[in-house]
Parts: structure tokens; sequence; C-alpha cells
């Protein structure tokens, strides 16, 4: 080894104390701070999330809107569709009643999206096992604080239409 390899690994152990394994080990101050940093970032964007939602409400659903017509959705069948110019998923669902009936897709725990098990009279939501009742949405177990948000279902001829319920309108008023 020549003299200035050995002054470079003289000097390197000066500025570098610490042996490399020790260098893998974090003390508890350290993992304090970063634990304290990633609960503060976690409830400033929890705090931006909830003041959007507050600032910027969620429009409600104006006029009829067509969704399919009755022969393309058979018995027991589903169709999920998105209202033009919304983001949210809608499902509709020919119940084995013979009924067609709309609500969101999305459950009201955690927004997981929902499906219809044919026969059952069930929406499910596979996420935490949450349950709605399909004839009227309401909550049947599970989770879900509230029922789903519902459409109001009805015909023009042979084409099925959507608009907002009657009872969501009377709650705005």
């Amino acid at each position: 080894m020549s003299v200035k390899e050995e002054n470079l690994n003289k000097n390197w152990k000066k500025d570098f104390p610490i042996e490399k394994q020790q260098a893998t080990n974090v003390s508890r101050r350290d993992f304090a701070k970063f634990l304290t940093l990633v609960s503060g970032g976690l409830m400033v964007g929890s705090g931006l999330v909830a003041a959007k939602a507050y600032m910027y409400p969620k429009e409600a659903l104006e006029g009829a809107h067509f969704v399919c017509k009755k022969e393309e959705v058979p018995l027991g069948g589903t169709r999920a569709f998105v209202i033009e110019g919304s983001t949210i998923p809608y499902i509709l669902i020919h119940l084995e009643t013979g009924e067609f009936k709309a609500y969101e897709q999305k459950c009201t725990h955690l927004s997981c999206s929902v499906f219809y098990k044919p026969g059952t009279g069930i929406i499910h939501c596979p996420c935490h096992e949450g349950s709605f009742d399909a004839a009227t949405g309401n909550v049947l177990g599970g989770p879900p604080p509230r029922a789903l948000p519902k459409l109001d279902v009805f015909f023009k001829d042979d084409a099925v239409y959507v608009k907002a319920a009657q009872e969501e309108k009377s709650k705005i008023i």
C-alpha cells in the first residue's frame, strides 16, 4: 500500500468513525422524529381532503339521463354506467321481481366498488364484507354507516332513464 493510500484510509476513518455494522442502526430519537414527521404529514393530508370536500361539495344530479334499453339488462343482471359530466360510477340493477334500481357503485364505508349478487337481493362490498338491500339500498350488515345513494329509475318507451332521487331533493331544500 502506498503512502497516499495509507493517508486516505486514516483520513477516511477520522471523517467517518462509524463502523459498517453500526451504520444500519437507527437511534430511538431518529425513529421518533421520523414517526412524528409521517404522522404530521398524514394529519395535514387528511385535513386538506376534508377541506376540499367542504369547500367543493359534490354537485347535485340535474335532469334525466339515458342509461340503456330495457332489453340490454336481463332479469337479475346489472349495468354499470357513469352520467355524462360526472365521474361517479353507478349501477343499474334489474331485480328478479322485474323492478329496476340504480345506486352509486361506491360503498358508503370506504368507497370500494360494490356489486349485485344475482338471486339474493343483496348488493355486496367485498372490501370489508358490507351488504346492502338491493330493493332499498339500506345497510344489511358490515361496516357501512349509511345506505347507498340512489337514483330514481323511469322509462320512456323502451329506454331506461335515471334522475336524482326525490328523497335527496327534499333533504337539500
